[in-house]
């Protein structure tokens, strides 16, 4: 029953569920990203260079069976060895869209957080400076010998 007990205070703390919540929707973001780095730039890329499918870049290491066609599928299907770099490219580029926009989420949600605190403390008044102990002290003295 401890380990039941400690596992529900540890699920039930704010962190797990923000975590949870957060790479719930990075998945999602991350199908939006890979939609926008498949869909449209890297078609956009492909034309600059010549190639419009960057999947199906990538180089022989060994010679194919006669017979198999020579696509990224086919090939590994028969077992042939490839070095499937248009693959790769994609992946990093889809890695350095996604970081680059969290980048930029966190950025500005930093701005918003400094904005709202510079607002906070200027709207707050200024509290008096509380004197310190000796200087109270002595101000009772003074206040009894007056008396």
């Amino acid at each position: 029953m401890g380990m039941l007990t400690e596992f529900r205070e540890f699920a039930a703390k704010g962190n797990v569920v923000d975590l949870a919540v957060g790479v719930i929707i990075g998945a999602a973001f991350a199908k939006i990203v890979d939609s926008l780095v498949g869909d449209i730039i890297m078609p956009v890329v492909g034309r600059i260079i010549g190639s419009l499918d960057f999947t199906n870049l990538f180089l022989i290491l060994r010679e194919p069976p006669p017979g198999i066609p020579h696509t990224l599928v086919d090939l590994k299907k028969a077992g042939v060895p490839v070095l499937a770099y248009g693959s790769f490219i994609t992946v990093v580029v889809n890695f350095l869209l996604l970081a680059f926009i969290i980048f930029i989420m966190v950025r500005q949600i930093n701005r918003l957080k400094n904005l709202q605190a510079r607002e906070q403390a200027a709207a707050a008044p200024a509290a008096p400076v509380e004197p310190p102990e000796e200087v109270k002290l002595l101000r009772e003295i003074r206040d009894a010998l007056r008396r």
